[in-house]
């Protein structure tokens, strides 16, 4: 029996090869030039089918900018600190929906983690953990998200509003996008767009202890906190791609806050599991 990536293909190659038959000679994937038993043949049509998008993923990778940095594009908010609570999962959202809402309406605004650790119950656990696409859809049905003055963090569970629900929320999400898991150019391409919540492996000692650079491991990919991608770009002197990462443990951990961690690695999951599990708040203008 066909597996479900198999048959996927074999769908998009004939989406492909019915919208090849309307340009015909137009297309590099028609009907025009194939023989019989190319057409026939299932498995054919999927080895067609990959060709085609190895070719179109690069030329569409071509037209990406070399590098992206949302903090000089003003769409991330200062370096915040989760201390002693396990609430990364709130701040690696709250910094996605902060980009997105600059992005989209040209203001910058601190929003609040506290809310989700007291509301965003449904999957998530406080200061015990949480994921990101539970936060995105609270935010999503609830109305939106206060901003961080309005309902400032405590460092500790709270109870869900304390008399600030009266209060009109600052931002809203239309929803969130899932990036196709351990496909590190999906991931690139969204980050050309927006700020993006990332998961990561980072109870290694060399990531704790990271101070500068590009970080290179060794760390596995057994996710363990939730952090933002806010941009990429390359060290030309040592010749080493990287993904610019605004971690939540204050301004005095690494870079000012941030960890540049290498991409372009031979695995697929990516450095300590950057590609698997990546998702981003949508919003309409």
């Amino acid at each position: 029996m066909a597996s479900p990536r198999h048959l996927m293909k074999l769908s998009a190659a004939l989406l492909l090869l019915c919208v090849g038959v309307c340009v015909a000679r137009n297309s590099d994937f028609s009907i025009v030039g194939y023989s019989e038993e190319d057409l026939s043949s299932n498995d054919r049509l999927v080895e067609l089918f990959e060709k085609w998008l190895a070719k179109h993923q690069k030329a569409y990778a071509s037209d990406l900018p070399k590098s992206v940095d949302w903090r000089k594009k003003g769409a991330v908010t200062e370096v915040k600190n989760q201390g002693q609570c396990g609430s990364c999962w709130a701040f690696s959202t709250v910094a996605a929906v902060e980009g997105i809402n600059a992005i989209v309406t040209g203001n910058l605004t601190a929003l609040s983690e506290q809310e989700l650790i007291d509301c965003s119950v449904d999957g998530n656990s406080g200061c015990n953990g949480g994921l990101m696409d539970y936060a995105f859809s609270y935010i999503a049905s609830s109305g939106g998200l206060h901003t961080e003055e309005a309902y400032p963090y405590l460092m500790e569970e709270g109870s869900c509003g304390d008399g600030k629900k009266a209060e009109s929320k600052a931002v809203t999400i239309s929803g969130f996008e899932d990036v196709p898991a351990n496909d590190e150019q999906a991931l690139i391409k969204a980050l050309a767009h927006q700020p993006v919540s990332v998961a990561i492996e980072a109870s290694g000692r060399h990531f704790q202890f990271y101070s500068g650079g590009v970080f290179d491991g060794p760390c596995g990919a057994q996710l363990d906190h939730g952090v933002a991608a806010v941009g990429y770009g390359s060290d030309k002197g040592k010749g080493h791609d990287y993904i610019i990462v605004r971690n939540s443990w204050g301004a005095d951990w690494g870079e000012k806050g941030y960890i540049r961690m290498k991409r372009g690695t031979s695995n697929g999951e990516g450095l300590c599991g950057i590609n698997k599990m990546a998702s981003y708040p949508t919003k309409d203008k």
